[in-house]
């Protein structure tokens, strides 16, 4: 007979984890909760385990690959090529002036290496995902990092994306929200995906000497989508006022301010870091010539003249606002426990927040401690994300090569690292449990049952999901008529399905 402690293990695991591994709802049974709670620590998440590069040795690459796009279309005007050929399309005819040629091969090279190692970092991120033992710290990243959406659909902040999650997210899930908000939105990957860096105070020291202007991107989503909502009461000002506040934040080099030039180093490099305010060895900078003068006042709150601790200080009001705290409530429940989470564990979510200050370590305890967060029956269909995870943690395997792994998310509509949008991947079973969604996770299903070397696929559908699997899908699983339909059976039942 089943005990309590195998239900809520099997909760712990597939709910607030990515699912289990042979073994661990025995490993975890004694004390699920206490499994949770040991992983919530002050270092945030773990980052996936090797070395990568960093966002100042990765902004290196990237201004290396601008300057030898910049050589490719200047061979290109030489030689009588199209001189308007786009970046991303300059071009895969051969050149017959041998200079030109190099200079497009090493282009070729320097972008084929930054797509190429984002791609390791993703791969690394599943592996780790498919084998930790801290899945809901594993999770709960992936949460934040959704919220604070960057998109691989832009290149040049997509080549920071292992960069922007083991950088500015990892490290703070289990600190202040504030802390999060501004590692978020100042890191390279933020800032070249919203645009940030085109930004121009029109009064500003460089503002006045050429035509420039403002570009509201940033100001727009850190409102809207990573603090108090679109119904959270501030207006078109407030967005403008925000935005001239955030006017200087910038990168080492950004496209419009000399990215493809490569910048001075040694004393001139030191120079340029104390006037322009950057921290040693940092991908973010303050650009006091770029940033307008004056003060601001964002939804009712006015902050006094300054440079980039302007715009932290009106990011960090925002982020504890009280409008903040219920919207951000609202969406763990929502992730974690069901499209329409019972109000009670939003209210409970919602105090433990203001509460504590945005604290997410003391949120993420309340989540673990809420009632309502156990509730047996499974509604959260999973991502494509974390249905290939949790079959891989359902086997006891982790991806081992990029392209099957690419290939199937690309297939069942999520793409790596490629959300569509700054509001970041949907999370309700209306996304991702349409026919056509259905029939392309079955057919990824079949596949996997096929190649699968697991035996028992009855013993693999109970050490999964334990108490959760239900009478009919353990017949159904029985009865097929092969190992390989077995298997799939139990992928695409409905409690694999959903967490």
């Amino acid at each position: 007979m089943r005990n309590a402690g195998d239900l809520d293990a099997a909760i712990a695991l597939t709910r607030f984890g990515l699912g289990a591994r042979p073994g661990e709802l025995a490993d975890i049974a004694a004390d699920p909760r206490g499994w949770l709670e040991a992983q919530v620590r002050p270092q945030g998440a773990p980052n996936p385990p090797g070395t990568f590069t960093s966002s100042a040795g990765r902004m290196e690459q990237l201004l290396a690959y601008q300057r030898e796009s910049g050589e490719v279309r200047q061979a290109r005007r030489a030689t009588g090529s199209d001189a308007a050929m786009s970046d991303s399309a300059a071009g895969d005819a051969p050149l017959n002036d041998p200079a030109a040629q190099a200079a497009f091969d090493a282009r070729r090279d320097s972008r084929r290496a930054l797509t190429l190692d984002t791609a390791q970092a993703f791969l690394a991120r599943a592996r780790l995902a498919a084998t930790t033992e801290s899945g809901f710290a594993e999770l709960w990243a992936l949460f934040w990092a959704n919220v604070f959406t960057v998109s691989a659909t832009k290149f040049q902040s997509g080549v920071f994306m292992g960069q922007y999650e083991r950088e500015a997210i990892r490290p703070h899930v289990f600190g202040r929200f504030e802390d999060l908000a501004v590692a978020a939105e100042q890191h390279p990957a933020m800032l070249l995906y919203l645009d940030q860096v085109r930004s121009t105070g029109p009064n500003s020291q460089a503002g006045r000497r050429r035509e420039a202007g403002l570009n509201e991107n940033l100001a727009r989503e850190a409102l809207e989508l990573h603090t108090v909502g679109a119904d959270g009461g501030y207006t078109q000002a407030d967005v403008t006022e925000f935005a001239r506040a955030l006017t200087g934040w910038s990168v080492p080099a950004a496209p419009d301010q000399g990215m493809g030039q490569r910048q001075g180093r040694g004393q001139a490099g030191a120079r340029r870091a104390a006037r322009t305010g950057e921290p040693a060895g940092s991908g973010f900078v303050f650009r006091s010539v770029l940033h307008e003068p004056g003060d601001r006042t964002v939804m009712g709150r006015r902050h006094g003249a300054g440079g980039v601790e302007q715009g932290e200080a009106i990011l960090r009001d925002l982020a504890n606002r009280p409008q903040t705290a219920r919207r951000m409530a609202h969406r763990i429940a929502a992730h974690f426990v069901a499209d329409q989470p019972p109000p009670a564990l939003v209210a409970r979510l919602g105090q433990a927040w203001t509460g504590s200050g945005g604290d997410l370590a003391v949120v993420a305890r309340a989540l673990i401690a809420a009632p309502d967060a156990w509730e047996p029956r499974a509604v959260k269909v999973k991502t494509p994300y974390e249905f290939v995870i949790s079959t891989h943690r359902a086997l006891g395997t982790s991806p081992e090569r990029i392209e099957p792994l690419r290939q199937a998310l690309l297939q069942m509509g999520q793409p790596m690292f490629a959300a569509p949008s700054p509001e970041g991947w949907p999370d309700t079973a209306e996304d991702w449990a349409g026919p056509d969604a259905l029939v392309k996770r079955l057919n990824w299903a079949k596949a996997v049952g096929e190649r699968s070397a697991a035996s028992d696929p009855d013993a693999v559908a109970a050490a999964a999901l334990g108490p959760r699997l239900g009478d009919r899908a353990r017949q159904m699983i029985a009865r097929a008529e092969s190992r390989s339909e077995a298997m799939t059976l139990f992928l695409l039942s409905p409690e694999f399905q959903r967490r």
